[in-house]
């Protein structure tokens, strides 16, 4: 006998309907095309659907959950700080959750970056860090170095700052061109972690620093994954000579870690690969585990220093920037929670536990049929199709086998919770194979 598929309540079809009609949900037309996916619990690497179904989570919402869901520490740290200070404005004022978790950042990011600033999402990070730069040229009485240099298929947010950034053929943000400042790219990477290099990549960079590094203010860069724009790795030794070349140029680097921060690439800090230390780094997702929005911009004390003393006409010697939420104590007291879960756990033999699994599991897709590539660096696993249509159709099937993916484009990956138990993570990658098979014999 067949078993019945899981039905979902009255509730829950009154619920799905409401939403369908008026949330607009994350790159999504309104009302949506089909119903969201409910959702009633979470656990671990498992999330359970509201119709009963219970799917192993290879997505670890969107990068975030690195310790996968409710972890006990982190709940409990939250606990314990809603009953004595939900949020308190961090204008004038300041806690003990701020200050343990800066103190954290500081000792744990690459030496140097020890002046925190905390914001409430990875692209306000992101501006905060474009403002830095702008301002930090404006307070040296050169306000023509106003225009940053990143290189293609990069992705750094969705704000107007951020969005500048990304890439500008391949990215989301093509339709908002015309009102977008306009910024210098360079070619991407080559891709490949351990290829050996002709540097025609950087000398493209090279030569256009050459030319207009007198308008530039700082190069962005995600370092050595580039994320969202397309799921690429590639070398550290592109990172390395790119900080030398942004100290003979004289412009700032910043390093958006906030998809490699905290252990994904197999380094605390992707930085680390290259042994850098950017100008400007930012950190978000990773930063709370997935428990609840935090965010945060780190920078030189030759940053805080120029922008905080050289006050002239242009410059109010003050970083213009404060969000209402900033510094969230409830936020803050989860970082602290979630870096003292992942420093006092074996993450490094977990990052190489996925990826050795990876490695033999899915790299061989590359073989399959109307599949363009397959490449795996920490615990990250990317899956590139020939096709870019596929993407809810992996979605759905994936669903049916048991697992959670939310392809994008062409590419079909994962980045599950580093404390995902092997039988979940042998279930989280043979569905896949078996749910690409599917797709793409059709």
């Amino acid at each position: 006998m067949t078993p019945s598929k899981p039905n979902l309540s009255e509730h829950w079809k009154e619920l799905l309907a409401f939403d369908q009609q008026h949330i607009w949900h994350p790159y999504a037309k309104m009302p949506a095309d089909t119903p969201a996916i409910g959702v009633a619990s979470t656990q671990g690497s498992v999330i359970t659907l509201a119709d009963g179904t219970e799917l192993v989570d290879g997505m670890s919402s969107w990068w975030a959950a690195l310790h996968g869901y409710n972890h006990p520490k982190i709940q409990q740290a939250m606990h314990e700080q809603i009953d004595i200070m939900p949020h308190i404005m961090f204008g004038g004022l300041t806690h003990e959750p701020a200050i343990e978790l800066s103190k954290r950042l500081v000792k744990l990011t690459p030496e140097g970056l020890d002046k925190v600033f905390l914001v409430d999402s990875g692209s306000v990070a992101m501006e905060v860090a474009i403002k830095m730069a702008l301002q930090y040229w404006v307070s040296k009485d050169q306000p023509n170095k106003n225009r940053l240099l990143t290189v293609r298929n990069g992705y750094h947010g969705d704000t107007f700052a951020t969005m500048a950034v990304c890439d500008p053929v391949n990215g989301m943000h093509s339709l908002f061109s015309e009102i977008l400042t306009q910024h210098y790219f360079a070619p991407e990477p080559e891709m490949g972690f351990d290829i050996e290099s002709d540097n025609q990549d950087i000398n493209s960079l090279k030569t256009m620093l050459e030319e207009h590094h007198n308008n530039i203010a700082a190069v962005t860069i995600e370092p050595i994954v580039q994320g969202a724009g397309g799921m690429r790795f590639y070398r550290p030794d592109y990172l390395k000579q790119l900080r030398q070349l942004c100290d003979e140029y004289g412009v700032l680097l910043i390093a958006d870690e906030i998809a490699t921060g905290f252990g994904r690439t197999g380094k605390l800090f992707a930085c680390e690969w290259a042994g850098i230390t950017p100008d400007i780094m930012t950190l978000g997702k990773t930063l709370t585990g997935g428990h609840i929005s935090l965010a945060a911009t780190l920078a030189t004390t030759d940053v805080s220093d120029t922008i905080s003393s050289n006050v002239g006409d242009l410059n109010p010697g003050l970083l213009m920037h404060g969000p209402t939420f900033m510094g969230n104590p409830l936020a803050c007291a989860a970082a602290i929670a979630n870096i003292d879960v992942l420093m006092n756990s074996p993450w490094q033999d977990n990052i190489q536990r996925i990826e050795e699994h990876f490695t033999e599991t899915l790299l061989p897709l590359k073989e399959l049929e109307g599949v363009a590539d397959a490449r795996v660096l920490g615990a990250i696993g990317v899956i590139e199709l020939e096709r870019s249509d596929l993407g809810p159709q992996v979605q759905a099937k994936g669903i049916e086998n048991g697992i959670w993916l939310r392809p994008f484009g062409r590419l079909v990956y994962t980045m599950p919770a580093y404390n995902i138990s092997q039988s979940n993570l042998s279930k989280l990658t043979s569905m896949l194979t078996c749910t690409l098979g599917t797709v793409i014999a059709k």
